[in-house]
């Protein structure tokens, strides 16, 4: 066997522990590499802060969607049907909790306070209006008569016509008028809010239509009602 100079063997020592040289190819890789870790982390850090920012928002919009939704639940569950209970029998009114819900409003909370128990009608006017409450009302009973004779002659809305229930719009605030209309009043459209209307009960409207009045169509004998009770369904 050949003996190798020790002056190769030197040579083959220092090739043997030399580093290994890196390629720019490798170098590149790597650097890729550590800029998409870098940016995969910006971004997800910008869709959690950005997440975090709009759960508030979304929040208030859910606790807005449920006032709304309890808002509608609570004006459905409000009575729709009132009977007032007067001293010649029943009768059913249907409420427009729709239509008019201020003034539906008020009627459910003074029925509530008893307001209307034992309330006299105070004004009777055949083949026109019933009234409750205030007095002093849509002005004097008289130029109402006179009113009521063109009647005939006009046009006429179906929320104006007999049975219709309402109130007046100069009544104050403090007190309610009740009108039951006994024949179509189009004349008061400027004056009377209708909310409501009597599905049930007409005979006795009529019944009370009848009683014997004096010169000022106020009854000579005492007819009211006795108490009023609030429903939801009939």
């Amino acid at each position: 066997m050949a003996r190798i100079k020790p002056q190769a063997l030197l040579n083959q020592s220092k090739k043997k522990k030399g580093p290994a040289r890196i390629s720019a190819t490798t170098i590149f890789l790597c650097n890729l590499v550590v800029v998409v870790i870098v940016l995969s982390l910006v971004a997800t850090y910008r869709h959690w802060s950005q997440r975090s920012r709009n759960q508030p928002g979304s929040g208030a919009s859910v606790l807005e969607d449920t006032a709304d939704s309890f808002a509608d639940s609570k004006k459905y569950d409000l009575p729709g049907y009132a009977i007032l209970n007067t001293s010649k029998g029943y009768i059913t009114l249907e409420l427009y909790k729709d239509g008019s819900p201020m003034i539906v409003d008020k009627f459910l909370d003074l029925c509530q306070k008893g307001y209307f128990k034992g309330m006299p009608f105070h004004h009777v006017i055949k083949h026109y209006v019933i009234q409750a409450g205030h007095a002093q009302g849509l002005g004097a009973p008289e130029d109402w008569t006179a009113k009521g004779k063109l009647h005939s002659r006009l046009a006429t809305s179906p929320k104006h016509e007999a049975f219709m229930i309402g109130t007046s719009k100069t009544g104050d605030s403090t007190g309610f008028e009740l009108f039951i209309t006994t024949a179509p009043i189009p004349d008061l459209n400027d004056k009377l809010l209708v909310f409501g209307r009597a599905i049930k009960g007409e005979d006795v409207v009529q019944e009370i239509e009848e009683v014997d009045t004096d010169e000022h169509y106020r009854p000579k004998s005492p007819v009211g009602i006795v108490d009023v009770t609030l429903k939801r369904e009939i």
